[in-house]
């Protein structure tokens, strides 16, 4: 017997209502090529934001020199620009987020990669500082979309199981793009193979053909069966859910086992804003207090970090700016390689002891280098793989951040949340951090840069310790079992 015939399409209860077994049926799959399509379609696209981040950040001190063809400053492009960047990724996350919960999770991670793609090859051709500004801030937007719009596919349709590990590794592959960003621009601004106004133009062009490769893989992502029988689709995610059983089945060569139990949802169109924040903020307050410490500590990190690393090269090591790719590619390597090996403890010894001390190790971590830089006690190397081994574990616990927005709140209001929170903390986090590190390494005045080290570490174990007391133990638990849908129909009294 196939998997299509052992289960009935969702049953209308009543009016208005429909019980079905998709969720537990989503979870009960086994690993197979059908996730890893889902996880290259949509999990690449942290790829290009690293990218996108490391190339700005390197190739800073290139666009400040005369001939670059922008008159702009290091400081500009490391604060103003980083922080538009920032900030038009907020306002995407909260745009795009409402659009997601209303419209459906693949339009949306569409229509977010577009705009990226145009946003990005505008800033190629950048000839003005406004220009590169306002396309660094749609750049962005799209990026920021892409956030809600994506992580909320993922956790809907990767098995409760691996839910944990694949969304951290989804979302530390930022690092891979890092990598690549970190080591194109020292070829890039070599100005024996490209001339100063070429190079930096090519590396953004190179993005946007990344991106569209990763926009023909995405074409063939579903939509999430889960958003679907929410929505009236009931069919169509019958329909899907089928097909990927049946294709499971034929793959691994036995059949599936049977779904742990049925919901029934009341079906909705949309949901308002003032239903969301009362639910996020009034029956989910605990929940609340954790996303906004963790996407805080970890937006200030790492915006901070990633913006003005090349510009800290520089100024206390006088490293050359065409060198600062090759640290950069150390440290990025260390921040995938965190959630690769780390990954898999967010799912058996669990998410409180995990992101509580990810967070609290990578910002002890991160006071002792503060420490032996105020001493003098670093070079370009050892500051390197101090902030490689703090990056470690940094990187697990940020990734977690996005994992821990997008389970503990209801489904309806999943791209939402996790637009909320991203927005919010790292707008906190995201935009001042660029602007007060910037500010901070630019003076050249050891003990500024040092207590711009001092702030991102005291912001990580103080959300390290939120996470002790308020993280939510969702390892291996389905979505609906974390957090009851709103629409669950509750039977009459």
């Amino acid at each position: 017997m196939d998997a299509a015939s052992q289960h009935s399409a969702p049953v209308p209860a009543s009016q208005g209502t429909v019980t079905t077994a998709i969720p537990a049926r989503l979870d009960r799959l086994p690993w197979s090529r059908w996730h890893w399509m889902i996880v290259i379609g949509l999990g690449t696209v942290w790829i290009l934001d690293g990218l996108e981040v490391t190339i700005v950040g390197n190739m800073a001190g290139r666009l400040a020199e005369e001939g670059s063809g922008l008159d702009i400053t290091a400081a500009q492009v490391t604060g103003v620009a980083a922080a538009l960047y920032v900030a038009g990724a907020c306002s995407g996350a909260l745009f795009f987020g409402w659009l997601t919960d209303r419209y459906g999770r693949k339009k949306l991670f569409m229509v977010t990669l577009a705009v990226y793609l145009a946003a990005t090859a505008l800033t190629a051709l950048s000839f003005e500082s406004w220009w590169f500004f306002l396309f660094r801030f749609l750049t962005g937007f799209g990026i920021g979309g892409e956030y809600a719009a994506i992580n909320s596919a993922i956790d809907e349709l990767i098995p409760s199981t691996y839910r944990g590990r694949v969304d951290l590794i989804i979302n530390g592959s930022y690092w891979l793009g890092a990598i690549g960003g970190a080591l194109l621009s020292v070829v890039m601004l070599d100005t024996d193979i490209f001339a100063k106004d070429v190079g930096w133009r090519l590396s953004f062009a190179l993005g946007v053909v990344l991106g569209l490769v990763i926009l023909l893989v995405r074409k063939h992502v579903p939509e999430s069966p889960r958003w679907q029988f929410i929505h009236g689709r009931g069919e169509d995610a019958e329909k899907l859910v089928s097909t990927v059983e049946e294709e499971i089945e034929r793959e691994h060569g036995r059949p599936l086992p049977q779904p742990a139990g049925e919901i029934t949802i009341h079906v909705r169109k949309s949901i308002g804003f003032g239903l969301i924040a009362k639910t996020v903020f009034r029956r989910y307050p605990r929940r609340a207090v954790l996303g906004l410490s963790l996407f805080i500590g970890q937006a200030f990190l790492y915006n901070a970090i990633t913006f003005g690393f090349g510009s800290i090269l520089t100024t206390f090591f006088d490293v050359p700016t065409g060198n600062t790719g090759y640290y950069f590619a150390v440290i990025a390597a260390g921040n995938f390689i965190g959630p690769l090996l780390l990954g898999k403890l967010f799912d058996t010894v669990g998410r409180r002891i995990m992101i509580s001390s990810t967070y609290i190790l990578s910002g002890l971590l991160l006071f002792g280098t503060a420490w032996l830089f105020d001493q003098g006690s670093l070079t370009a190397t050892t500051l390197t793989a101090c902030w490689c081994v703090v990056l470690f574990f940094a990187s697990a616990g940020a990734s977690s951040a996005y994992l821990t927005v997008s389970e503990i709140f209801p489904m309806e209001t999943r791209a939402m949340a996790i637009a909320f929170f991203y927005a919010i903390g790292t707008a906190a986090g995201g935009i001042s951090g660029p602007l007060v590190f910037a500010s901070l390494t630019e003076s050249g005045v050891v003990s500024d840069a040092v207590l711009a080290f001092q702030i991102g570490a005291g912001l990580m174990c103080a959300a390290g310790i939120v996470a002790a007391f308020l993280a939510v133990k969702a390892e291996r638990r389905s979505l609906e079992d974390i957090a009851e849908p709103l629409s669950t129909a509750r039977p009459q009294a």
